[in-house]
């Protein structure tokens, strides 16, 4: 199975389609800046609910582990459901969580919200990019790529500063009831105008394949969540090596199985989107550039904390123009990628993701706020340079029939990624800091650990320039 060259040469969206993906834009914006405010509210939240630090930690953890279990099966839900049948219970299923974490009496009920809310959130940003690529020609999805990669990247950004603003100025519930007005007037929209996309199929789900991918990629995650956690409170445990030992084991089996039900056209995943090397390079990029960049949004406000001695929304107002500035040029960069192609835009995107992680590694105790601002808005420009091309490239490469399983793998990666990178800058710092909560307080030791878990950044940064040679230096996509 090959790369066939580009064929669909038509340079114009339909006005429903626009619509349609102006919706899922706007729904997928939403789900994203609600992942993103909970880092900043946690000590408020904690504190209310009377909660501990590990306890309070399983609003973040609880979401990601259901993000990690039900990404993978959007793939076949996708081919099976509508679009609009599964717009709509992705969004009540945000609402109801969403309604759920603002009316939350106790903590119990709060985590019972994110849970539900990470469901929708799952199932929203798979089906964007699905509907996407299954609408848009070829010759303009790099401009229309670019406005998903500005949701990407300024809901994100947006999410400390509204938490820190929001903390500052309104109670914790006013997190979750902002969301609400804003997914509803979507949700009402969406209602008359939604239109359904591509062809269902009534595929079969394959709930042997559903389990051991839960128990796979929920292992993994949460093992790599776990190691992170002890790593930084000096905790000494064999649960997250267990834990991703059987994480592991339960994946194994699970591309097993996928690879025999794939021939009959039945996998919950089909794997079949790795014959495709952009692709497969692509998942490789996107995945070390996810590794870097959740690291960093974890490590910088500890950084900019205890080094730089700022507050909460002064660290949120320091990272708001790093995402800023991502969104506005990614739509430029969209036009550069259907004009000069993936490969020769991503170049000085690396380049520059590389050198801001440089950057952040040569921070110390007397480094101006200035300084790290600066490197903030390099990452950014880099990583936009970075996301729109290859997130274009890679899932306009595949044939119709296995974009929501390219969707889904994706996404997936992103979780397991992102965990991944976490833990390991978040060890790197904790193991060179030093474990104790004092010491990881201490301006001198935090610069230092920070440093060293940059350096390591650097090195993971430095593959994807490794990976940007193996992308095919002609563009090309499947038509059918």
């Amino acid at each position: 199975m090959g790369e066939n060259v580009l064929q669909n040469t038509t340079t114009k969206l339909s006005g429903q389609d626009n619509l349609t993906i102006w919706m899922l834009l706007i729904s997928g914006f939403v789900v994203i800046l609600n992942e993103t405010v909970m880092s900043v509210a946690l000590p408020v939240l904690m504190r209310e609910m009377h909660v501990d630090a590990s306890t309070g930690q399983w609003l973040t953890t609880a979401f990601l582990l259901t993000m990690s279990v039900v990404i993978p099966i959007t793939g076949t839900l996708i081919r099976r459901f509508a679009t609009r049948f599964l717009y709509f219970v992705a969004m009540a299923a945000f609402m109801f969580g969403t309604i759920l974490c603002a009316a939350a009496p106790v903590f119990e009920v709060l985590l019972a919200g994110r849970i539900v809310q990470a469901t929708g959130t799952a199932i929203t940003m798979p089906l964007l990019i699905t509907t996407t690529i299954s609408v848009v020609p070829a010759a303009i999805r790099g401009r229309i790529m670019g406005r998903i990669s500005i949701v990407i990247s300024v809901a994100p950004a947006i999410g400390p500063t509204a938490s820190g603003f929001i903390l500052q100025y309104f109670t914790w519930r006013w997190l979750f009831l902002f969301m609400l007005p804003i997914v509803l007037v979507a949700v009402i929209v969406s209602f008359y105008m939604l239109c359904n996309v591509g062809e269902n199929t009534r595929v079969k789900i394959d709930l042997i394949s559903v389990g051991f991918s839960a128990i796979g990629f929920g292992s993994v995650v949460y093992g790599l969540n776990s190691f992170g956690s002890h790593a930084a409170t000096a905790g000494v445990s064999a649960l997250p090596a267990v834990v991703l030992v059987t994480g592991f084991a339960a994946l194994a089996v699970f591309i097993w199985r996928q690879l025999r039900l794939q021939k009959t056209d039945s996998a919950l995943l089909d794997l079949r989107v790795f014959r495709y090397r952009t692709y497969s390079v692509s998942v490789i990029i996107i995945s070390i550039s996810m590794m870097a960049m959740f690291g960093i949004i974890v490590l910088l406000p500890i950084f900019a904390q205890n080094v730089l001695e700022m507050q909460t929304l002064e660290i949120g107002l320091l990272l708001l123009p790093g995402g800023l500035i991502m969104g506005l040029v990614a739509n430029p960069v969209g036009r550069a990628v259907d004009k000069y192609g993936a490969r020769l835009v991503m170049f000085p995107g690396v380049l520059m993701t590389s050198a801001a992680m440089w950057g952040f590694a040569l921070l110390t105790q007397n480094s101006p706020a200035w300084y790290l601002l600066l490197c903030h808005i390099v990452l950014s420009v880099g990583l936009a340079l970075t996301f729109t091309p290859i997130f274009s490239s890679s899932m306009g490469i595949l044939p119709k029939y296995l974009i929501s399983h390219g969707s889904a793998i994706l996404a997936t990666m992103q979780q397991v990624a992102g965990a991944a990178g976490t833990a390991l800058l978040v060890a790197i710092f904790a193991a060179v800091a030093g474990g104790s909560a004092s010491a990881q307080t201490n301006p001198e030791q935090v610069a230092a650990g920070a440093s060293a878990a940059f350096i390591v950044g650097v090195c993971i940064v430095t593959l994807v320039i490794v990976a940007w040679f193996y992308l095919p230096k002609r563009e090309a996509a499947v038509a059918g």
